[in-house]
């Protein structure tokens, strides 16, 4: 156990010198770091409890992601029974959490519900291993037909709009430009956003709270906006407001000529002859196409530029433009612009989000945390320092060298992946001192027992490290397990315990069993005691 080769005691120091030497940018001004080699500028990044910045808690609305499943089902159900040339009357109508449909002859009952069950699909992941399917198809009676959205088929589209909804929250995020945010999600139907850094929320909840749902459809000038007011909407079309006061009603047809997931790009700019702000957008292939047809075919009428049911825009299509791409005024700010180009950007949400929650931690909070948390460790590395001294002795320094390595490994691990260092992962990173400690004075405790049981210095400090080792990877395995179990259970500031706590493991049990036996190896060559100063 006592015996190292060039090449093996070469690697163990190598190891402990790279993996240290990752925690040096920690220790410069981060403006000098970003001077430096890609490789070489990673970093811990501190917490929202340590630098400060907002927390929003967001809840996604379950009862649109229900009502706009049902409308889909009621579009659908219109569109497969014209297709199939099935008469219905009274139209398709949303009742009791269901969709209904009176078909017009008994005889093509049958026929329509054949065609209607092919709209039901088998739910995705484990639930279509048990036949579970997203919607249900039944004969009501009296030529009724109703489709049901069952409550498997209603979790499973919300967990996919929370899913979608944390890459778009994420993206626009990402879009202010700051650092590490971390966005996860927490229990059924909301999201979690901490942003370290950022101290006004105020914008970033506006652009969390819009859906940012474009559409581009044509005005409906058969029906003055004064008669629609009154009532009188067509049936394929409807009233929407405009975005900028004083509000302005606007009759708009429903069809979507163009809708915003054909966007490809979003840019803040000034138009050349006005020097007003606005927004140039460009299309994907099939949006150029659309938009292409959509406007050769309705030269010199007025088009709607719509946001989230709100008329951005109206202007008149003076001639085709086929370039697949243009620009959005309607009396923008600068930060307006942005703001939108930003939302475009990142796509439209699937649902509306609200804030339910929301914190603020301010610089001076984290700064006290970095304070109070610097002085725990200082002390308790301290008292393990002076512990292991006085009971140890000469052991105990080599046991105190590894345990700083040790620390000093963690934190270059923590550097290499980037990661963010919170209250409770300087907790983790303090337990890791004892939990490196507690492997030493199980090693030289089985030393002195050795001792004691008559053998030799040389011989019962190669017993010690040899029959310590179970015992030490035992209690380090379950702590690891204990660690990976609150790192994939637990959110924010548990995760961050989790982590630091998993790598001190590993780094622990590296140190244990290579450095601070490759130390007592190098003593023993050089000193061939006939005692062992423990």
């Amino acid at each position: 156990m006592l015996y190292f080769t060039r090449w093996r005691a070469l690697g163990v120091i190598l190891t402990a010198l790279i993996v240290c030497l990752c925690a040096v940018p920690n220790f410069f001004p981060e403006e000098q770091v970003k001077t430096w080699p890609a490789w070489a500028q990673r970093r811990l990044v501190l917490g929202l409890d340590l630098q400060g910045g907002s927390y929003l808690l967001l809840e996604v609305d379950s009862a649109y992601v229900k009502k706009e499943r049902l409308d889909q089902v009621r579009d659908e159900v219109r569109r497969t029974l014209r297709d199939a040339k099935i008469g219905f009357t009274g139209g398709v109508t949303v009742r009791n959490d269901a969709v209904e449909v009176r078909i017009t002859k008994e005889t093509d009952v049958q026929p329509a519900l054949a065609k209607l069950r092919e709209l039901s699909q088998p739910l995705g992941g484990l639930m279509g291993s048990s036949g579970q399917r997203d919607l249900e198809v039944a004969d009501a009676g009296g030529g009724v037909i109703r489709l049901t959205v069952p409550q498997p088929a209603t979790l499973d589209r919300l967990r996919r709009t929370i899913e979608q909804s944390i890459q778009i929250v994420e993206r626009r995020v990402n879009e202010l430009g700051t650092v590490e945010p971390v966005i996860q999600r927490q229990g059924n139907d909301r999201i979690l956003v901490q942003v370290p850094g950022l101290q006004d929320p105020t914008r970033l909840k506006e652009l969390l709270g819009r859906t940012a749902k474009m559409e581009f459809r044509m005005v409906d000038t058969s029906v003055p906006p004064d008669q629609a007011q009154q009532g009188r909407v067509p049936p394929e079309s409807e009233l929407l407001m405009s975005a900028s006061p004083p509000p302005t009603p606007y009759v708009v047809k429903k069809q979507v000529l163009v809708a915003g997931g054909d966007l490809t790009d979003a840019q803040a700019s000034f138009d050349q002859r006005t020097g007003e702000p606005v927004v140039s957008f460009k299309f994907n292939t099939s949006g150029a196409r659309k938009f292409s047809q959509a406007t050769t075919e309705n030269v010199g009428l007025p088009f709607a530029i719509v946001l989230d049911n709100k008329v951005i825009s109206a202007p008149v299509i003076r001639e085709p433009i086929t370039g697949g791409q243009g620009q959005i005024s309607g009396n923008f700010t600068v930060q307006s612009a942005n703001d939108l180009a930003i939302l475009l950007r990142a796509g439209a949400l699937p649902a509306p989000l609200t804030v339910v929650e929301e914190r603020t931690v301010g610089p001076g909070l984290g700064q006290d945390s970095i304070e109070k948390g610097e002085l725990a460790a200082y002390v308790g590395s301290i008292l393990v320092i002076i512990f292991m001294l006085l009971t140890y002795r000469l052991f105990g320094v080599f046991a105190n060298i590894a345990v700083a390595i040790n620390v000093a490994m963690i934190f270059g691990l923590l550097s290499l992946l980037n990661a963010t260092l919170t209250l409770p992962g300087i907790a983790g990173i303090v337990l890791t001192v004892g939990i490196a400690v507690d492997s030493n004075v199980l090693i030289y405790e089985r030393i002195r027992e050795e001792l004691r049981g008559g053998r030799n210095a040389i011989s019962a400090i190669d017993a010690g490290f040899k029959r310590a080792l179970a015992t030490i990877l035992d209690s380090n395995i379950t702590t690891f397990i204990a660690a990976a179990v609150l790192f994939y259970i637990g959110t924010g500031p548990v995760r961050g315990f989790a982590v630091t706590l998993g790598i001190g493991i590993i780094t622990t049990v590296f140190t244990a069993f290579t450095l601070t036996r490759l130390i007592v190896a190098w003593w023993v060559r050089w000193k061939r005691p006939q005692s062992v100063p423990i």
